[in-house]
């Protein structure tokens, strides 16, 4: 069955009650079972029963309704309170019965579960509650929407959730993001915390060369994804006071699976899913499921750039009085990264340069392929075709209990290995090849690499067809141990008095995370083509004998060679009381967190006698003569590294009220403070540590957010306009500072900055139609800069005043066709508001069609109309070649889909 709930917006959708003030549902005729379960999100409530354990937050989806491979999330509506009851049939076994066939089943309505409530599950206290009787903002997005909304990469799937800002331009995962202007002054995402199963995948969201979506990847094994944005995220969870994005599993509530395999079309891709769980007995389940994608990937890399895949599995056993649940995961992946490269820009339009079109081709090439890079004075070689390599061995448990007195006990845990590495070219410049060979101390530019190697370059003005040659700075960084254990204990009960429901949670988190990374930097001159560049020497041909400055295209080696042995250990206790009236709703949270960081690097000293490098000359090509590029090679010296030892602590806290002043009105109110821990960045800055490795202020190893927000939820069946209509207004405010470290400008930063805006979303439904959307506007401004006062009164860099999302769908039994629109307007390329990073609208369509019962067959088209859209860039200001160094998002891609639900 193909089975589509088109939208984004399913959280607003799911809002309506089932039936209407004349048409209840109807009670169960029988008694529930008294055995517990997993807490429920069906929309009749769970039996009152003292065995269940009650729904806890991230990732203890309802064991009654979670959705198989092939079904619905939600039951299909009852029948109307005031309809007359059919008489019961007469057994078959029975004298006198008739023989009568069965009917043909009616074809479902795919929206047949559009209005049922769903619970969350992630970073909130009241267990239960659903979007419309709580005071967060709260997104979800499913598998089939996934698939729908033409998400080629887990970043991508980022965009399509309201209010949050994607960067998704640097492949499959080392996305930028940013939440209702909280800026993004370096990269990764700082302030939030992504998650899978309720536990934080990493435990810095911007560790450098390290993103946590680098170890994330959404598969059919994924039930839904829930983003929490602001509020609550503070208080429930370490480093998210933007928001938490929170992946959860299935777990083989009803026996199912799939199959599917997806091609490219105009792309070099394959990617095979499976799926499938169930009851093994009354009481023991199982859900198993990953994918396999190998591929050159959407732009042309000449090789094989993505190959690799992961395997999931969970089981749970169901007890009398809670539940317990084993997880694996065996991410081993290998992802291209689009770093920036060249672009034009004229006339506020962003175009391609002759020979490079940044849409479909990338500054990667199979004659760059190997890379020799200085460790400690050793060399070592790396396979560029590894990019950003991604080896993840997870193994987690948790359980759900019932303890005497009415409290519930909730412990998740997880351990991950987590290592790989992160190598990729960076345009550093974007030269005129006229004037590099003497800007090399050369005379001439001879082909390094490619079919003319050896060859001199005879007019370097017109060399690709534009005259540009490529200062290629290649990142070369070994993740050698990201490794993260975690845990999460919580305890909470609920009380009913005559005022009300009073729920008490108090909970202890515990987390270690490694960052081992040593990282090699070597510049390269490429010509500025984006179909296998080939690498270019310099040669001096002024003596009597020519001498080649470079080596094999290679014009300095070990630019810049910082290592990294940290242990960072955290530790929170963190409580939660709500207060339920029917119609109103008071939740206070509160988060004391300590966070210290301990270990070695060369980079931190005020003194620079210690850590730094050590230049030396060495013969890196084995020619037995020292070329200028291998001359002052920055080795790290082992012996005199300087070590890091502080802490800090910090308070966050969150307050929210909800008040439902009819079944389809609800008013809210929110106010939040979260804090944000800084990591191996700090280290980065290098001017933050005194002689003993402490903090010279403890001010920069914390970063606070506050916030505050209000609005309110409609909806309206058959009211105003025929069908559902829903909406969720929320006007925020921001008030951000942040101490950061950019490695591709090496600027620090130490700023505050305020926004305030309105974010909306909707949906709208009728018959088999549906809209949903999403629109966020933000007017942002720097308030503070101790780096850059110039910059005070500016807009933050990126920062678009409107970003939104829209998705129209049709849908006939189980056909579906639709289209999701993904836009920005303008944006500063960075925080002195001179360059302007065009706004742009990515189209993607999509058509879904059942073959036969369970056979399905769907394409998709990514970026239809072929748009040109930046999201960030190198420079401030359009350098005098009109050319800037950006990312950009996909050309057109189509891929075609064969999927079997069994």
């Amino acid at each position: 069955m193909l089975y589509l709930r088109a939208g984004l917006l399913a959280s607003i959708a799911l809002w309506v009650p089932l039936g209407t003030a004349q048409a209840q549902p109807v009670p169960p005729t029988e008694e529930p079972d008294p055995k517990p379960e997993e807490p429920t999100t069906a929309e009749e409530p769970a039996p009152d029963d003292d065995d269940d354990p009650g729904p806890t937050e991230g990732g203890d989806e309802p064991a009654a309704a979670e959705p198989s491979d092939d079904a619905p999330a939600s039951p299909a509506p009852s029948e109307p309170a005031l309809a007359e009851p059919a008489p019961p049939p007469v057994p078959a076994d029975e004298p006198g019965a008739a023989v009568v066939p069965e009917p043909e089943p009616e074809p479902e309505d795919p929206f047949e579960d559009f209005e049922a409530e769903e619970v969350i599950v992630t970073s909130v206290a009241r267990a239960g509650a659903t979007a419309f009787q709580s005071s967060v903002s709260v997104s979800d997005i499913t598998e089939s929407e996934v698939r729908n909304v033409g998400a080629r990469s887990t970043t991508e799937i980022f965009r399509s959730l309201p209010g949050i800002r994607s960067e998704s331009t640097g492949g499959e995962n080392n996305a930028n993001i940013q939440v209702r202007g909280i800026p993004v002054t370096t990269g990764g995402a700082k302030f939030v915390q992504l998650q899978e199963d309720g536990l934080p995948v990493l435990s810095f969201g911007d560790i450098t060369f390290g993103n946590a979506d680098n170890f994330l990847r959404a598969d059919a094994t994924v039930w839904r994804i829930e983003a929490v944005r602001g509020g609550s995220a503070s208080t429930f969870a370490s480093n998210a006071p933007g928001a938490v994005i929170n992946f959860l599993s299935k777990t083989g509530e009803e026996e199912g699976g799939v199959l599917g395999v997806t091609r490219g079309i105009d792309f070099d891709t394959t990617r095979a899913d499976f799926a499938y769980g169930g009851p093994i007995t009354e009481t023991l389940r199982f859900h198993l499921g990953g994918f396999y994608r190998t591929g050159e990937g959407p732009r042309q890399a000449g090789y094989n750039a993505e190959n690799g895949g992961q395997i999931k599995f969970n089981m749970t056993k169901d007890f009398k009085k809670g539940y317990a649940r084993l997880h694996f995961k065996h991410l081993n992946d290998r992802t291209i990264s689009y770093l920036p490269a060249p672009v034009s820009l004229a006339g506020g339009k962003a175009a391609a340069i002759p020979g490079f079109d940044i849409r479909s081709q990338s500054i990667s090439s199979r004659n760059l392929l190997t890379n020799r890079r200085i460790d400690s004075g050793e060399q070592t070689t790396t396979d560029l075709r590894d990019g950003v390599r991604s080896i993840s061995t997870a193994l987690g448990a948790e359980f759900a209990f019932e303890l005497p007195g009415e409290w519930t006990v909730t412990d998740r845990f997880r351990y991950s290995d987590n290592r790989g590495g992160f190598v990729s070219p960076f345009t550093a410049g974007v030269l005129d090849a006229t004037s590099v060979a003497a800007d090399n101390g050369g005379t001439d530019l001879v082909w390094a690499t490619g079919r003319s190697a050896g060859r001199t370059i005879m007019n370097p003005g017109g060399l690709a067809g534009n005259g540009y040659v490529i200062d290629n700075l290649l990142f070369d960084v070994r993740v050698d141990d990201l490794s993260q254990m975690v845990n999460d204990l919580r305890l909470e009960r609920s009380v009913e008095t005559g005022a009300g429901t009073f729920d008490f949670l108090v909970g202890y988190y515990k987390s270690i995370q490694q960052v081992q990374t040593a990282w090699s930097f070597n510049f390269f001159l490429q010509e500025a083509r984006g179909e296998n560049a080939a690498l270019i020497d310099v040669v001096d041909n002024s003596g009597k004998e020519p001498v080649t400055q470079t080596v094999n295209g290679a014009r300095a080696y070990g630019i810049f060679d910082p290592v990294f042995d940290l242990t960072f250990e955290r530790d929170a206790g963190f409580a939660a009381l709500v207060f339920n009236r029917d119609w109103f709703t008071l939740d206070n949270s509160v988060r004391y967190e300590f966070l210290r960081g301990r270990g070695t690097s060369n980079l931190g000293s005020p003194n620079e006698a210690m850590g730094g490098f050590v230049a030396r000359d060495i013969d890196v090509n084995g020619d037995g003569t020292i070329a200028a590029a291998e001359t002052g090679i920055g080795a790290v010296d082992p012996t005199n590294l300087f070590a890091i030892d502080y802490a800090v602590d910090y308070l966050s806290y969150s307050f929210g009220a909800n008040f439902e002043v009819d079944d389809d009105l609800a008013l809210f109110a929110r106010v939040s403070r979260g804090g944000v821990g800084n990591g191996d960045r700090l280290v980065l800055g290098g001017n933050g540590f005194n002689n003993a490795g402490g903090l010279i202020d403890d001010g920069i190893g914390v970063d606070i957010v506050q916030q505050a927000e209000a609005g309110l939820k409609v909806r309206s069946y058959d009211g105003l306009l025929p069908g559902y209509v829903g909406a969720f207004l929320t006007a925020f405010w921001a008030d951000t500072e942040e101490s950061n470290f950019e490695i591709t400008s090496g600027r620090s930063v130490d700023r505050r900055s305020r926004a305030l805006g309105a974010e909306l979303e909707t949906a709208y439904r009728s018959n088999w139609f549906s809209l949903t959307g999403g629109l966020t506007w933000t007017n942002a401004q720097i308030r503070e800069d101790n780096t850059n006062p110039d910059n005070v009164g500016n807009k933050p860099r990126r920062q678009a005043d409107l970003i939104y999302q829209v998705t129209p769908a049709f849908s006939y039994l189980n056909h579906a066709v639709g289209a999701n629109l993904v836009g920005t307007t303008s944006s500063f390329a960075q925080d002195n508001n001179d360059l302007v990073l065009p706004g742009f609208a990515q189209l993607n369509l999509f058509l879904n069609l059942e073959l036969a019962q369970g056979l399905s067959a769907s394409v998709n088209v990514n970026n239809a109309t072929n748009a040109f859209g930046l999201t960030e860039a190198e420079e401030g200001s359009l350098p005098a070649n009109g050319i800037v160094r950006a990312r950009a998002i996909n050309g057109r891609t189509t891929t075609a889909s064969l999927r079997y639900d069994f």
